[in-house]
């Protein structure tokens, strides 16, 4: 009698756990300590939303908040929006690198906000995407932050977090936003882009991920390779050795 295929077995990360278990574990963490994430630029509508979104590459939170403040102050809606023009604009964002080239976009997105959609922003991924300066990054924060969709946005910080924790590594950011939508639990999912970019921006940083106050440590293939080399520890009280 033939022998029954042997199933394969799941993959298995350096840390020692499935990888749905250890991403059940990281959001259920990172739930905990933000339950109610959201993007940390200023905006008032999903227009002003949009607009902030297109703004930030390649620039701070901070930089396009302040910048914005006084823009939206004159320009709230697609209509004033083109009314100021591209010099207009520049002279509002000139202190957030490509403001040239920002503006232009500003200006011609909400252009096509006013001709193609009476002037409301579209719902629709696709119709996102159309607009001038509006790629799938942009798309997905304006679909979770104005319209509630679960996507995940994956910027800089998000491609950081889950290449170094080895939740989602992967060579492109579609590769790694794939990966999330397959990894992460429903429940989580609306908020999991936001909770990836706040623990890139003020934990797992670029340069020196704070590694000694991460709530998530033992369940990082990092810090799981980082403490076998060192003979390091998790954090107490995170689950990882030390507690």
């Amino acid at each position: 009698m033939p022998s029954r295929p042997r199933r394969p077995t799941p993959e298995r990360t350096p840390t020692g756990l499935d990888p749905r278990a250890r991403a059940e574990a990281i959001f259920a963490r990172l739930a905990a300590a933000r339950p109610d994430p959201h993007t940390e630029l200023s905006y008032r509508d999903p227009f002003t939303l949009l607009v902030a979104v297109v703004l930030s590459a390649q620039a701070t939170d901070a930089g396009v908040n302040k910048a914005t403040e006084k823009l939206f102050a004159v320009a709230p809606t697609p209509a004033a929006m083109v009314a100021l023009g591209e010099e207009g604009v520049r002279e509002y964002i000139k202190t957030i690198g490509l403001y040239r080239n920002k503006a232009k976009n500003v200006v011609a997105l909400s252009r096509a906000i006013l001709e193609r959609h009476g002037g409301q922003v579209p719902r629709e991924r696709e119709a996102l995407e159309n607009l001038p300066g509006v790629g799938r990054k942009t798309a997905n924060v304006v679909l979770n932050e104005a319209f509630g969709e679960p996507t995940i946005a994956v910027d800089t910080h998000v491609f950081r977090v889950a290449d170094r924790t080895g939740l989602a590594p992967g060579k492109t950011p579609l590769e790694v936003e794939k990966k999330l939508l397959e990894i992460v639990p429903e429940r989580f999912r609306k908020g999991a882009h936001h909770w990836l970019i706040l623990h890139g921006r003020y934990i797992c940083t670029a340069r020196r991920p704070a590694c000694e106050r991460c709530p998530i440590a033992d369940l990082c293939d990092h810090y799981a390779r980082a403490g076998a080399t060192a003979g390091g520890t998790a954090p107490a009280g995170k689950g990882g050795k030390g507690s």
